[in-house]
Parts: structure tokens; sequence; C-alpha cells
């Protein structure tokens, strides 16, 4: 029985989706994140359906880029990724607990916005971010020490901890700037829930990074 990556699975219909709502405005609407929305008239749907919504194209590239690097990859040498990491891991669970991780990603990712913007009728919300931080953290603190190349910066890879600790006080940075339009508490919040819930559902995940780190100053 052949198994269809739960990648590719949900990158075929973000894609699906948010391509239809780029065409469809109404659409776009009712599946856009509204704190004051879901808080004061219980449209709690939008907490996960906008993740399956993008600004533009750009934005759309980004996170399905993110999600496919890091999510689900195979070649002629097998499988690899996180969610072959989880399979290999919990067996015919792992399917499982990575979509419990990306989809806690999404509905974690909402707190902050909850807590700044419940009363704000005029915050909105859209994209995979929050969800993607999760995937991204939890293959971070799996594989600390893998190397992480940029497109934009070819020929210079960075330890992928070194990478996640970066993002995280950029994060934080341009969360308190807050001078943009991006929502950069949730990236944080998607973030840090992927670290808890790979270190919750395997907890020698800590002691492996604990080592792991150990080793390099050996």
């Amino acid at each position: 029985m052949v198994t269809i990556p739960l990648t590719y699975v949900i990158i075929g219909i973000t894609v699906a989706v948010s391509i239809w709502c780029f065409s469809n405005r109404e659409l776009k609407y009712r599946l856009t994140f509204s704190p004051y929305s879901a808080w004061h008239q219980n449209k709690w749907f939008n907490t996960i359906t906008h993740a399956f919504v993008h600004a533009d194209y750009i934005h759309l590239f980004f996170n399905v880029f993110v999600l496919y690097s890091f999510g689900y990859q195979s070649s002629s040498y097998g499988a690899f990724g996180l969610e072959a990491d989880y399979v290999s891991f919990f067996g015919g669970f792992g399917q499982l607990w990575y979509g419990l991780l990306y989809f806690g990603g999404i509905i974690f990712a909402t707190i902050p916005a909850f807590y700044k913007h419940a009363n704000n009728p005029n915050y909105l919300a859209v994209g995979a971010s929050g969800a993607v931080s999760a995937i991204l953290f939890s293959s971070i603190i799996l594989n600390p020490f893998n190397s992480i190349q940029f497109i934009f910066l070819p020929g210079v890879p960075i330890y992928s901890i070194v990478f996640g600790i970066l993002y995280l006080i950029y994060e934080v940075y341009m969360s308190k700037k807050g001078k943009d339009n991006i929502a950069h508490d949730a990236h944080f919040s998607g973030a840090i829930f992927g670290i808890l819930f790979t270190i919750a559902i395997r907890p020698e995940t800590f002691t492996e990074l604990i080592m792991q780190i150990a080793h390099q100053f050996n």
C-alpha cells in the first residue's frame, strides 16, 4: 500500500485554496483569521482555515518551499525530512503526530493575536507561517547541526541551531518594532510550539540535543 506523504497533501490543498482565493475575495475574507470574529462571533473555524490562504504568490511560495524543504522529500536514497523522521520514530502513528504538530502550530500561533487583537475588528491575518515555523523548529531540535543552505547565499552553509537562534531573535526584535505587516508573533509562537511539542512526544530529544551540543565543544 502506497502512503501519500502528508506534507504533499497539505501543500496541494494550500496551493489550491490560496490560488482560488486570489480570484475570489469573498472566499478569502471568509477564511481569513479574525480574532475579533472568533472571540465575539464564535467564528472559530478561521483559526484553522487562514493557514490555507496567503496574501500573494510570494507569501505562498516561501511557506510552501520551507514546508517542502523540511517536511518531506524522496530520492533514490530514500525518504528524508521531518515527516520521514516522525514515521521512523513512531511507525504507523508518525503521520498522525506530524499532522498534530502542523495543525497545533496553526492554532498555537494565533494565541498572541487573541491576546493583542481580540477587540480589534480590523485585525486580519492569513498564511501558514505559524505551522511552518513549528515544522521548521521541530526539525531543528531533532537535527541541530544539519547544515542549511540559503538560495540567496549559495555555498554558505549554517548550522540549523544557529539559524534557529538568529531567527527567534529576529522575530522578537521585529515584533517589538512592529513597523511591518508581518505577524512575527505568530512565527515565534509556532517555533516555540514546534520545540515543546517535539520534546513532549519524544522526551529523549532534549537529552540528545544537550549531548550533541556538548559534543561540539569537546
